[in-house]
């Protein structure tokens, strides 16, 4: 797989290496926090996915997934923090440890009040793996992150299952966008 790519709007933040060994790190980390426990990572749709595919694959624990939909950008740029189920689980939680996966950190909101919505469905533990954590537009503040793959600044990212108006999911790093207006 090639690390280089040709966009002049994009500058490379995390490189595909730095990726891999972080998501190793992590998956070796919730190997031995969820030894004997019947865990279920929920990925968060869509941009998730690539993360929590690559991270299942480092979780040497017997596991399963499920996915959930939320949307709470009714607007389209700042989220709401009133967070509208577009897909629920498929299976039940309640008695489970569940880990979940998310892309990426930014306000806390919209993860806030899923961490309410999940604690509300009895399972045992709820933690958050993230691969990118954007803490400076954080406004739950005690919203603790678990397992988080690299803090970043306050720039639009994309690759890596972040994408710019459905674009960009699919570049094997995470770049800045340095002029989103024409990402």
């Amino acid at each position: 797989m090639t690390t280089e790519f040709s966009n002049d709007n994009l500058e490379i933040l995390h490189s595909v290496e730095e990726i891999e060994r972080r998501v190793r790190e992590l998956g070796e980390e919730i190997t031995r926090d969820y030894a004997g426990k019947d865990l279920v990572v929920v990925g968060v749709l869509k941009g998730s996915v690539i993360f929590l595919a690559d991270l299942i694959r480092q979780i040497d624990l017997k596991l399963s997934i499920d996915f959930m939909a939320v949307s709470s950008y009714k607007d389209g740029t700042v989220s709401s923090g009133d967070v509208e189920i577009l897909k629920d689980l498929t299976n039940p939680i309640r008695g489970k440890d569940v880990i979940i996966c998310e892309d990426i950190v930014d306000t806390g909101l919209t993860l806030f009040r899923l961490m309410e919505i999940l604690g509300s469905r009895g399972a045992n533990s709820i933690k958050i793996a993230t691969l990118l954590d954007k803490p400076e537009p954080r406004i739950k503040k005690e919203l603790k992150i678990d397992y988080c793959g690299f803090q970043i600044p306050n720039k639009f990212v994309v690759g890596y299952g972040l994408d710019a108006a459905g674009r960009y999911r699919n570049l094997p790093f995470i770049g800045i966008v340095k002029n989103p207006e024409i990402a």
